[in-house]
């Protein structure tokens, strides 16, 4: 049987528990819902931003920069890989290790030389536990990045692009689409061949451009450039990086609180129907002893008689 006093205090350290993860939920909710804002603006700039290259691209102009051209050797490469610092949030940073993982050994495989770079306490720990250390770590990203702190390390890598350090970056994170959609996702960042593939324009508004030289016989553009294409582009496509990779940050940051929301909602409704279960537990000890008890005065009042 059942002690009572040992259920009911199981019973109230699960009651402690749930406050606490019935709390984190809250946080995480709270948190979530401003990471998506910011998110969901950051989506509409980065579009935005990608499309207007895409259409100088597609004006018909020749015009060049080295961000946009394809390395046929690639010899250095630099895998990017966005976990997070906090766990309590289900299979995130598992399903980014086991991404992480098997593209690294990808690459390592076919590139001679390589990077690996990880942001978060949790991806460190796990490179720890499987005896490799990676060449840069970086734990002051939290659930609000912000684009000064990603600056720093975009800048870095379009130098080391330019410079012949670097011919290809991989980033792996979890990608936001919606509340009910996230997933992990690898994109190669560097060298920009979404964007600077000006045969492919991409959008209606770029094949347009792109088709109405045929037709006028001459050049024509959705723009007008002063002073040249080349020195807008100069600026335009390091932004548009820039903002791809702190895009990612931001997708990252917001499928964490999903789903460190989802496993403490899921915690606390588990923890509700296990002090169901020890309640009823309880209630049965409870109610065998004092029917025990009652037999025993029963049996002695008849002994007495």
């Amino acid at each position: 049987m059942a002690n009572p006093r040992i259920l009911d205090k199981r019973r109230r350290s699960i009651r402690n528990i749930r406050k606490i993860t019935r709390t984190m939920e809250l946080i995480a909710t709270a948190r979530f819902k401003k990471a998506m804002d910011r998110a969901s603006a950051a989506t509409a700039f980065t579009n935005r931003m990608t499309t207007l290259v895409k259409d100088l691209l597609a004006s018909g102009l020749e015009v060049q920069h080295p961000l946009l051209e394809t390395r046929s050797d690639t010899r250095h490469a630099t895998m990017l890989v966005l976990t997070a610092n906090r766990g309590l949030c289900g299979g995130f940073n598992g399903n980014l290790q086991r991404a992480g993982f098997h593209r690294w050994h990808e690459l390592t495989s076919a590139i001679p030389n390589c990077r690996l770079e990880v942001v978060g306490k949790r991806g460190i720990a796990a490179l720890k536990f499987r005896g490799i250390t990676p060449h840069e770590s970086y734990t002051h990203f939290e659930d609000k990045p912000t684009f000064e702190e990603v600056d720093v390390i975009a800048s870095r890598y379009l130098e080391e692009y330019i410079a012949g350090k670097l011919d290809r970056l991989d980033v792996v994170y979890t990608k936001f689409e919606s509340i009910a959609r996230q997933h992990v996702v690898i994109e190669t960042l560097l060298p920009l061949g979404g964007i600077g593939s000006g045969t492919s324009p991409g959008t209606a508004r770029g094949a347009e451009a792109s088709s109405t030289p045929a037709a006028s016989g001459g050049r024509t553009s959705l723009y007008e450039f002063l002073p040249s294409p080349e020195s807008i582009l100069e600026e335009v496509v390091p932004a548009s990086f820039k903002i791809k990779l702190f895009k990612c940050f931001l997708d990252s940051a917001v499928s964490e609180q999903i789903a460190r929301m989802v496993a403490m909602k899921a915690a606390t409704e588990n923890a509700g129907d296990l002090i169901h279960r020890l309640s009823m537990q309880y209630n049965r000890a409870r109610q065998s002893r004092i029917t025990s008890e009652l037999m025993d005065v029963i049996g002695g009042v008849e002994a007495l008689s």
